[in-house]
This record gives structure tokens, sequence and C-alpha cells, in this order.
């Protein structure tokens, strides 16, 4: 008898989704399913290839940012750059004052142990520690600009290659939230970056 139910029953419910229910209406308060991305004919192309977008931001960080509309990141890479050009700058101004007073003393005393005249001096007030810091200072403000170059470089690679992309960033709780007993759908964050 099982033989002869199971194809019924799939023959019955074929037929139920094939026919339409009358009963039933449209959703009206229903928001429109978006369109996905992958479905639009339209094909963007970015403003800089990829090669060409990377080679201006290491030559200019922020530029191919700032071209392919991602000022944020633009504001971030010109902002580096900034920051350790004029550190640069602070930098040697104490390596070039540390060099010139190397050879300097500090008037430690007039006056000797035994009570006469004389001037007593310490030590340098810069020696080859002092010097050696300060130099080191510079290196790795040196260090921080060529890598920011090279980060606004591949940054702009992979924008170019991703121009067309457009993402959202989004946080929300299924129904229920995670909660025994709750029924709500809400959206806790959106981020478009």
């Amino acid at each position: 008898m099982s033989r002869v139910v199971r194809p019924l029953t799939l023959v019955t419910v074929a037929l139920a989704a094939a026919l339409p229910l009358a009963a039933q209406r449209p959703d009206s308060a229903a928001r429109p399913v978006p369109t996905p991305l992958a479905q639009s004919t339209a094909v963007a192309k970015a403003p800089l290839g990829a090669r060409q977008a990377m080679l201006y931001s290491m030559l200019a960080p922020g530029y191919s940012q700032t071209v392919l509309g991602r000022h944020k990141a633009a504001v971030a890479f010109l902002l580096v750059e900034g920051i350790s050009l004029a550190m640069i700058r602070e930098s040697a101004a104490d390596v070039h004052e540390a060099r010139r007073a190397a050879n300097d003393s500090i008037v430690v005393s007039y006056v000797d142990a035994s009570g006469n005249l004389a001037v007593t001096r310490g030590p340098p007030r810069f020696g080859d520690k002092e010097l050696h810091s300060r130099s080191a200072h510079v290196e790795d403000w040196i260090a921080l600009l060529v890598a920011n170059h090279l980060f606004a470089g591949a940054d702009a690679f992979v924008a170019a290659n991703l121009w067309d992309v457009r993402v959202r960033l989004g946080l929300r709780t299924l129904p229920g939230g995670g909660r025994p007993g709750a029924t709500t759908t809400a959206v806790v964050a959106s981020l478009a970056w």
C-alpha cells in the first residue's frame, strides 16, 4: 500500500505547489527585495587602472584614493604624510643641535674644592648615546614615511580592482534576538564606508 501512497502524495504536493492559491494576498507592508549587484547589466569601469592607481598613490599618497572616491582614506594617508614630514624635519633639527653641541661642556661650579676661584666643567651635554638616539628617531620617521607610500599604493591597487563593488556593513539581530520568547527584528548598527 505504501507503494501507491507515496507516488500519490508526491503528485498531490506537486499539483498544490503549481496551482495559485486564491486565498493568499501579497503582503502590502513588505519591503521590496533589492536586486543583487551581480544581476546588474551595466559594467562600471574604474577611473584609474589598478597599476596606474598604485603608481600614483605611491608617488603621492591619497591621490588615487581621491580619484576613486575614497576621501576618508585619502585624508588618512595625507595626515600620516604630513605628520611624518614634520617629524622628520624636527628630528633632523635635534640631530643638528646634538652634533653642534657635542664638544660643549656645562659649567658645574666656579669654586674648586679648596674654595679658590676656578671653573669646574662637567661632561659634555650631548654624548655619543644621545647623538645615536636622535639619529634613530630620524630613521624611524623616514621608515614611517616610506611605509605610508607603500600602504597607499597597495590600498589604491585594491580599491581600483574592487571599485565597482559596493560594500554595506551592518549588524542585525535575528528573529528572536538570540533569546527565547523575543519576536522582534531590529537593526543594531550600520556602517557604510
